[in-house]
């Protein structure tokens, strides 16, 4: 059993839609300190990293490429300090978001020191940087800036990078991205596993590829489960929901393998929007796939 600490974001700065900073209080009240417990688990709340509110800033102007920039480095800085701690203390950092830029912080948190592979479970590839991205959202840009690419204040938060190799970084359940964001993770050395490769390989074909290669060499595997990756018919509480993605059921086999492979250090719920969500179902799913990857079985 683990000794696990959770740590909410509630940011929505990085993203292009309000409403995911509720995602924290969601993920909590469907159970997930109670629920992992019950799993046998110690479980310490250490409360929310504290994210101003956009209406304390001026609107970004049009065509921004780096939207609420000094906030988000803040935030993710003091993320990434507490996720150090909760490591240095034996603990598995479970973090609750949140738009998916808090990522940057997380991951710097978990692999310093040392190399961590990640699976990166979205819909999207978070591949932008200042020159690529159509939105200026910082959300987009999450893998792109750690694994050495992009403004260099967000590749250097914490002054050592780049952060991961591009081998040590898999993505799964892909199915929408930019034109510029899709030809640089093609040149990249990162894997893509997109929705056509699950559709016809199978979602556990992939999971053993992704859990093989990020393996390789690493001290563990960090996991960043952006709630989008799921078909917005289950999870409809996203911040950036997109037709066809994974099932619950695929879902739960991707997060129990990971469980089974013995090599967690970290994760990452991400996304959550309570204000498009219906009767918490987002949240609670959220809270079930923690259970899935933290030890829980169906039998």
């Amino acid at each position: 059993m683990r000794k696990i600490a959770i740590i909410g974001t509630p940011v929505d700065l990085g993203a292009g839609r309000r409403g995911v900073d509720m995602g924290p209080g969601a993920i909590r009240y469907a159970g997930l300190k109670e629920r992992l417990e019950g799993l046998g688990h110690s479980v310490r709340d250490l409360g929310n990293v504290a994210v101003p509110q956009a209406e304390q800033f001026e609107t970004p102007a049009p065509g921004e490429k780096l939207r609420y920039l000094d906030a988000l480095l803040q935030v993710n800085h003091e993320l990434a300090q507490l996720v150090t701690t909760a490591v240095a203390a034996g603990e598995f950092p479970l973090i609750l978001g949140g738009d998916h830029s808090l990522a940057i912080g997380s991951i710097n948190g978990v692999a310093r020191g040392r190399r961590i592979g990640v699976i990166w479970v979205d819909a999207h590839g978070d591949f932008n940087t200042p020159e690529t991205t159509p939105s200026g959202n910082i959300h987009g840009m999450g893998v792109a800036a750690l694994t050495g690419r992009g403004d260099t204040r967000l590749v250097q938060l914490l002054g050592t990078a780049p952060v991961l190799r591009d081998s040590d970084v898999v993505m799964v359940g892909i199915r929408d991205l930019d034109i510029e964001e899709r030809e640089a993770l093609r040149h990249s050395g990162i894997q893509v596993f997109t929705m056509h490769d699950i559709d016809r390989r199978g979602l556990a074909s992939v999971m053993e590829e992704a859990l093989m290669r990020v393996s390789m060499g690493t001290a563990g595997i960090h996991v960043s489960l952006d709630m989008d990756a799921l078909d917005p018919a289950e999870a409809p509480g996203v911040g950036t929901p997109v037709l066809g993605g994974i099932s619950y059921r695929e879902a739960h086999l991707a997060m129990e393998m990971i469980a089974q492979s013995g090599k967690l250090l970290s994760m990452d719920l991400v996304e959550v929007n309570p204000i498009l969500d219906a009767h918490n179902v987002t949240a609670e799913l959220a809270v079930e796939f923690a259970l899935s990857a933290l030890g829980k079985r169906i039998f």
